[in-house]
């Protein structure tokens, strides 16, 4: 299916008129499928609401060239952003296998990519998705340096439970919920190595955004084991519970 058919198949399919497209998805990122995009999005009477995506290159790779080009190409998703209609971008943070996460040298990028957003009106959000370069700790850290209004935490429900430590998640979602803004990722389980399924408690998830005063987005993101449309269901139906 076309990324352009994306928005009319979850209105018909689930009844939800947002949708949080990944960037890996899109066909092309040239102005002519971009506008074909966003006029289709809009046709379904829905909008986007988030883009994940990610770029070649580290934030903290200490080649100074080499985390330029990364601040660079991540710009590039920003005029994507903007092409769609979209008010804000998920920038993932690539992992750099011969130097461990540096909240200095990533602050420092990041801190231009969200001067950037601000100009652009593009709120960029850091999740925690990889267990290294994306810890939860570790993007709190950067977001308080970096101090910008237009960058902020973008918490997973379950990304942290790789760690086979429950605690350790709903800790790492309490401090990701302090700094989220608009949008976060509501799932009830996640495959790890081995196929080992990982399970969180849903309303404990939900009671922790509430008391951190949330008030954005929850994005449907059904990676567990079955039919992805049943399993999506299953996931709204848990939300709407926990929301009434």
């Amino acid at each position: 299916m076309d990324l352009k058919n994306f928005a009319a198949m979850v209105l018909k399919e689930f009844n939800l008129r947002n949708i949080e497209p990944l960037g890996e998805h899109f066909r092309s990122t040239e102005p002519a499928y971009l506008a074909e995009f966003r006029e289709a999005v809009e046709k379904a009477g829905s909008h986007i609401v988030n883009i994940p995506a990610g770029v070649r290159g580290s934030f903290y790779d200490p080649d100074k060239t080499k985390r330029q080009n990364a601040v660079e190409s991540a710009k590039k998703w920003v005029d994507v952003a903007v092409a769609v209609g979209s008010p804000s971008l998920r920038m993932h943070i690539e992992g750099y296998r011969h130097a461990q996460p540096n909240v200095d040298l990533t602050a420092d990028c990041l801190k231009q990519l969200a001067e950037y957003g601000g100009e652009k009106n593009v709120l960029i959000n850091l999740e925690n998705d990889d267990l290294v370069s994306e810890d939860a700790f570790f993007l709190v850290r950067v977001i308080v340096k970096v101090g910008h209004p237009y960058l902020h935490a973008l918490p997973d429900f379950c990304n942290s439970m790789l760690s086979g430590n429950p605690q350790f998640n709903y800790d790492a979602l309490s401090a990701m919920f302090k700094g989220a803004y608009n949008i976060a990722h509501m799932k009830d389980s996640e495959v790890g190595e081995g196929g080992k399924v990982y399970t969180v408690d849903v309303a404990r998830c939900f009671d922790i955004a509430r008391a951190a005063g949330y008030k954005g987005y929850f994005s449907m993101e059904w990676e567990g084991q079955g039919e992805p449309h049943t399993g999506t269901h299953r996931l709204v139906e848990e939300s709407l519970k926990n929301l009434a």
